[in-house]
């Protein structure tokens, strides 16, 4: 396993976290549109008090390591490796918690296919072979997504819930699979989620204790962290290259095994 702090180079190397891909633009768009009430970026949650523009922005700035300065409107954006790698560690510490108990039943989702999952995966892996029961309800379930309106469904790879869409799993930002999902489990909820995006802000709206990765341009997430309705929000760059994540991934499942 890398040291932190080669860890940290890795992260700010891979644009995991430093100065990463998304635009400073973007993120103070979706900051505001957060504000402004737009549930699209709120990710399933609903908030006990308002959050103005502001305020979104100075959380993110503690939580996620984005500039602080609301003068800094267009050009690069950050995400602080430090606060990656501690939520890493937070994460890991949740984890093993739940795993500590007997049969402990977990629900991994990911939006990010092509990103994510390739942390999803050997978490999950690891989980089982703790003697956690790692649950798909809803597989197959239908609904008429954000895609397009084509029709989607949530499928499964290896226990992990993702949406398929013609047969291509796709991005998705709907909490309304995990909605589905959790009500299909009539009340016997999860000890666990481990997800992103709408999966996991559905999640912690439920009630459900939810751990989660969330990019710098996902405010809602943090948000309902900082609400005490998600136990750890990890801030990363949610789309690099799969391979990329490996060394954050091997600290993780790690840290679970030390914690344990």
């Amino acid at each position: 396993m890398l040291s932190r702090d080669e860890l940290r180079d890795h992260l700010v190397y891979s644009r995991i976290a430093g100065d990463v891909a998304t635009p400073r633009e973007n993120n103070l768009d979706h900051y505001s549109s957060l504000a402004n009430g737009d549930p699209y970026y709120a990710l399933g949650l609903t908030f006990d008090q308002p959050w103005s523009y502001r305020d979104i922005l100075a959380l993110m700035a503690k939580s996620a390591g984005v500039v602080s300065d609301p003068g800094h409107r267009w050009g690069q954006d950050t995400i602080d490796p430090d606060l990656t790698i501690d939520a890493i560690d937070a994460m890991a510490e949740r984890i093993a918690a739940v795993l500590s108990r007997p049969e402990p039943r977990i629900l991994f989702a990911t939006g990010h296919p092509t990103g994510l999952l390739a942390v999803h995966l050997p978490l999950a892996a690891f989980c089982a072979a703790r003697g956690a029961r790692l649950l798909s309800p809803g597989e197959g379930w239908t609904y008429a997504g954000s895609g397009f309106g084509r029709p989607r469904r949530i499928r499964y790879l290896q226990d992990i819930a993702m949406l398929d869409d013609r047969g291509a799993l796709v991005h998705t930002h709907d909490a309304a699979p995990m909605r589905h999902m959790l009500g299909e489990l009539n009340g016997d909820l999860p000890d666990l989620v481990i997800a992103d995006h709408g999966w996991a802000g559905a999640a912690g709206e439920a009630g459900v204790p939810t751990v989660a990765f969330a990019d710098c341009n996902d405010p809602g997430l943090f948000v309902g962290e900082a609400e005490g309705k998600l136990d750890v929000v990890v801030p990363l760059d949610d789309n690099v290259l799969p391979r990329y994540y490996a060394p954050l991934t091997e600290r993780l499942v790690t840290g679970v095994s030390r914690a344990l």
